[in-house]
């Protein structure tokens, strides 16, 4: 289902990667399966399978349940989680003692419709679950005959360490149908799309997403939710970043941020 790729190469485009540690791997899954996989995505509209994030920060759907996924989709996200392709995330990255977060907490399908949008973020730092630091992100695009002027590229911005904010983008990636994006999270790695998609209505920006952690180390920082940053007038709007707040806390966040 995935392909063999020379991981020395990638293993270095993963360290020389900016503004933190990341590298862009097309191709990743035979045509065939990456086909199968983009057919598999559900219909955008059933609000009974996905979690629905619709605030002025986050607009997308998502859903890791293992349950729903189907035989080519389940099967990808198996060999993700083996300890032979975990083993393969190592050669890449560095970083010996990874594993995988079967649960997928966060992670699944991913998917945005016209408008959709997700600001600037540094992804939590302690899994809220197991206890253990979040190291690694892959996300697969899966989105045939995208069009890079609907936008929906993935932004990777510097750290601003004065304010503990986004700096500026220094990388996009654009979502290239069956490219992966394996990257670091914990190197104050800011990403997101904080601009909203302009594609059609009825096409759709999908993904796959899975992660990997390690034992927390004593640098990690304590957060087990994510970290947003206002975009653009947003700064000046006192609801969004209240908002923001609300969203960075365990004990707010899940009052508040999926519906707005």
């Amino acid at each position: 289902m995935i392909n063999e790729f020379d991981y020395d190469k990638l293993s270095k485009e993963f360290q020389q990667g900016e503004p933190f540690n990341h590298v862009i791997i097309d191709n990743f899954f035979d045509d065939e399966t990456a086909l199968k996989l983009s057919n598999e995505f559900p219909d955008y509209n059933d609000e009974q399978l996905w979690a629905i994030y619709n605030n002025p920060i986050e607009k997308k759907k998502l859903t890791p349940n293992w349950g729903l996924f189907p035989p080519t989709t389940y099967r990808a996200f198996t060999l993700m989680n083996t300890p032979e392709f975990v083993e393969k995330v190592k050669r890449i990255t560095g970083i010996p003692n990874l594993v995988a977060d079967y649960g997928m907490h966060g992670g699944g399908w991913h998917v945005h419709t016209r408008g959709g949008k997700l600001n600037i973020h540094k992804d939590y730092s302690i899994h809220p679950k197991l206890g253990m630091e979040r190291r690694i992100n892959i996300i697969i695009y899966l989105s045939p005959d995208w069009n890079e002027e609907w936008g929906g590229g993935l932004e990777l911005w510097s750290h601003n360490a004065e304010n503990n904010q986004p700096k500026e983008c220094v990388t996009k990636v654009y979502n290239k149908f069956n490219r992966a994006v394996l990257f670091d999270t914990a190197q104050n790695s800011w990403h997101g799309l904080p601009t909203e998609t302009l594609c059609p209505e009825g096409v759709y920006r999908k993904s796959l997403a899975i992660y990997y952690v390690s034992e927390a180390r004593d640098c990690a920082e304590p957060n087990d939710r994510a970290h947003f940053a206002p975009h653009g007038e947003q700064a000046n709007d006192q609801k969004v970043l209240d908002l923001i707040e609300k969203r960075s806390n365990t004990k707010t966040s899940g009052k508040d941020y999926r519906t707005y």
